[in-house]
């Protein structure tokens, strides 16, 4: 199983969460189950909760868990709902809270998800089958000019007009291939490349699909209501839109005194680890601590 999926910063992930055997953990994206493995197997009496919205991903991570079982709770929802999990689960203040905001191996390597243009599928992209919209219904029925703002917005794609237009022109996209065409067709030709063309017009439409950002601020404002005094919150993220979220919720909560941060700069991959798994390139890692023993959450965490 481990070959399916190696965690990114999996021993910086656990140095900084500062494990305790009889301590209470979060893993608020267990996904495959690389980054619970590693905090598993150090806990005795404690006890960590992992959560997904990906039903085949929990169903992956507790077979790998299997082992620790005793020491382990999965629950199968949106990150943004860890407040309600832990109060109906009736938990202590946690001791440390995890979440990877990547995409996990099984995801991107399954044409049938959508998620990939290396491959042919369905323009599907949802982390959870039972989301209502599909990328499908946004590439072929959003108007060009939601559509161009969608990537700008989502994915920085300083090409989204041309390429909504692209697009619109040749509408029915019928599936990923499809569209990773019409994208490169799209746009301008720069020479080599060191990202496919289709890169970040994917990324827009799966963030859009899956409600990314908007799931990602609820769980900025909820997590400190889980955290105990000095519990520690580590947070994986993968592209500038989603580590600048984190970043300005991790400032906003410090400013509040509710916060202490403790990475002044993201923690990023040593080189060995990317050339060992390419997909770490682009993680960056933030660590907070709770600091006030009393929390009101405001509404969102706004950027």
């Amino acid at each position: 199983m481990s070959e399916l999926h190696t965690p990114v910063l999996a021993e910086q992930v656990v140095q900084w969460l500062r494990i305790r055997p009889q301590g209470i953990y979060i893993d608020a994206t267990v996904g495959l189950g690389g980054h619970a493995l590693e905090i598993a197997r150090r806990l005795t009496t404690g006890r960590l909760i992992g959560m997904d919205r990906d039903p085949r991903a929990l169903d992956i991570a507790r077979e790998r868990l299997r082992e620790y079982e005793r020491q382990v709770i999965l629950v199968h929802a949106n990150f943004s709902r860890i407040e309600d999990v832990a109060r109906g689960l009736k938990l202590p203040p946690a001791d440390g809270v995890l979440a990877d905001l990547g995409v996990s191996s099984m995801q991107l390597d399954s044409p049938e998800r959508g998620f990939s243009f290396r491959f042919a599928g369905p323009l599907d992209m949802r982390m959870d089958a039972d989301a209502p919209e599909t990328a499908a219904e946004i590439v072929n029925h959003w108007s060009e000019e939601d559509l161009a703002d969608l990537l700008y917005r989502n994915a920085d794609e300083r090409a989204s007009r041309r390429i909504a237009r692209a697009i619109v022109r040749e509408r029915p996209i019928r599936d990923t291939e499809h569209l990773a065409t019409v994208v490169a067709g799209g746009q301008k030709k720069r020479g080599r490349q060191k990202l496919h063309p289709a890169t970040k017009t994917f990324l827009a439409l799966r963030i859009a699909v899956n409600r990314e950002s908007e799931e990602l601020q609820q769980f900025l404002t909820r997590t400190p209501a889980t955290l105990s005094l000095s519990g520690r919150w580590v947070v994986l993220s993968y592209h500038s839109i989603e580590d600048r979220l984190v970043k300005h919720g991790f400032r906003q909560l410090a400013q509040a005194g509710v916060l202490k941060i403790l990475t002044k700069k993201p923690i990023q991959p040593a080189a060995e680890e990317v050339r060992a798994n390419p997909r770490a390139r682009s993680a960056k890692m933030r660590v907070a601590e709770r600091a006030a023993s009393k929390y009101a959450p405001a509404e969102s965490l706004m950027p």
